[in-house]
């Protein structure tokens, strides 16, 4: 492996690898999974999810592979702009993720083909779009063998669906305790009584988690207790699934901040056109490479980047916010939009193996620039985060900053301290320029008419 670093997520699969060199990432196809390399290449598979956009792209290169004894080919997958975890999607994003992954397997079995693993980390958001990543999932459809990767598709799918739609929204944070997916008893437990009334939902969590607890502490032989399904019942399956993802809706509950551009408490028509105009202005002054709106909302201001093609992540700690937005870049058809959750304050941490399977939000950075409007007071005063910790950490986060200070006597600002003692004397216009100017050059600041709030652009300091 000289010369390269094996892709710290990329150990489970014997049948290959990814890996690093130089920058780009490859991935080593083992020997051992050269049978089910060329059916899924030369049945037509390959180019049939390629065509629908379905499977992330790769191509076969001549490179020296990471394990000289195990290799049977290289390739480099189309790159991704981002990599983001299901946790930090939105309801409309793990659903859809569900149905291409279902589809997917449907496509597959046309083909004699099948995935043996269902893992929701094996579909990313590209082009606006979910797409399947793992070009190593697909193996040989065996007649009458039951779906391996069934049990991984209702954890990691069904049931945090299940439990999003019908018990609370916040419920898809269990996918950041349970990396392996929402174990079925606990979802099957926490799911609402009425639910075993429905068949699907009987069938696939209750039923399903039941028969794990029965066979948990038994010794048996596998081939007494797999039922034998043949092709008409294995589609029969991914039917039932489909149909039940389907039906599956959030009711899309009003959060806090939801309305919060059709609300007047902000700014006026006149105040809201400035601010536009003004982070426009820089945008374009700045042309970023690529833009992290942090505290987007519905994407308002984000769309003043990804309109013009700038690859922009839009994030957002309300899960309504981010369904919205998620709902425009889909029926916009949308390519350069990516909407998230974040807390900030309790961003994503490294979680897995050895904490290294999947990466911290920090890590996934850094990105060319930042927007952080209407965020500061929200951060200094809601969350009693300093000034100081607040500049360092956009100080490396991004090379560029534009961001929105919103003053005391600001009436979002008179909200968040009508309950509760004013302790932030730092937190002045005056205090912020001269903390941020430690991390930044403050390249320009605009008052926003008919508003006391103030815009800047900044640029991070270096050496």
């Amino acid at each position: 492996m000289t010369n390269s670093l094996r892709h710290a997520a990329s150990f489970r699969d014997p049948s290959g690898f990814l890996f690093q060199r130089k920058g780009t990432l490859y991935r080593q196809v083992n020997e051992v999974y050269r049978p089910e390399y060329e059916r899924l290449t030369e049945s037509g598979l390959y180019k049939s999810l390629l065509d629908d956009r379905l499977l992330l792209e790769h191509e076969e290169v001549d490179v020296p592979p990471a394990e000289e004894t195990k290799a049977y080919k290289i390739i480099r997958p189309e790159r991704l702009q981002f990599i983001s975890y299901p946790y930090e999607w939105c309801f409309g994003q793990l659903k859809d993720a569900a149905l291409t992954t279902l589809e997917i397997q449907k496509r597959s079995l046309q083909f004699d083909m099948s995935l043996k693993d269902c893992s929701a980390y094996n579909i990313q958001f590209h082009n606006g779009r979910p797409v399947f990543i793992d070009t190593l999932s697909f193996e040989r459809y065996r007649e009458g063998e039951p779906w391996t990767a069934y049990r991984q598709f209702c954890q990691h799918f069904l049931a945090p669906l299940a439990l999003m739609a019908l018990r609370d929204i916040r419920l898809n944070q269990l996918l950041r305790v349970y990396i392996d997916g929402i174990p079925l008893d606990l979802a099957s437990n926490l799911l609402p009584g009425r639910t075993k009334l429905n068949f699907g939902l009987l069938s696939h969590i209750h039923l399903h988690a039941a028969s794990q607890k029965h066979y948990a502490d038994k010794t048996v032989d596998k081939k007494t207790v797999t039922r034998r399904m043949s092709r008409v019942s294995f589609l029969g399956l991914i039917d039932s699934l489909e149909r039940l993802v389907q039906k599956l809706e959030w009711g899309m509950i009003k959060t806090e901040w939801g309305d919060y551009y059709d609300s007047s408490l902000n700014y006026t028509a006149t105040a809201l056109e400035d601010k536009r105009r003004i982070v426009q202005g820089f945008i374009e002054r700045i042309h970023p490479e690529n833009l992290w709106d942090l505290g987007a909302n519905v994407g308002f201001f984000s769309r003043l980047a990804s309109d013009n093609q700038i690859p922009t992540l839009a994030f957002d700690i309300d899960p309504l916010a981010v369904e919205l937005n998620y709902r425009s870049v889909k029926s916009n058809g949308e390519r350069y939009l990516l909407p998230l959750l974040l807390d900030l304050t309790n961003p994503s941490p490294d979680l897995g193996w050895n904490n290294e399977e999947r990466d911290a939000f920090i890590k996934r950075g850094p990105t060319d620039a930042i927007l952080a409007l209407a965020l500061i007071h929200h951060m200094a005063i809601a969350n009693n985060v300093p000034l100081p910790m607040l500049a360092e950490f956009f100080h490396q986060m991004g090379s560029w900053l534009i961001l929105e200070f919103v003053p005391k006597s600001d009436s979002q600002v008179q909200r968040l301290l009508a309950t509760r003692e004013d302790i932030f004397p730092q937190y002045t216009q005056e205090s912020l320029e001269q903390i941020f100017a430690e991390y930044f050059t403050i390249v320009e600041s605009v008052k926003i008419e008919e508003s006391e709030r103030t815009m800047y652009l900044m640029q991070r300091k270096t050496g």
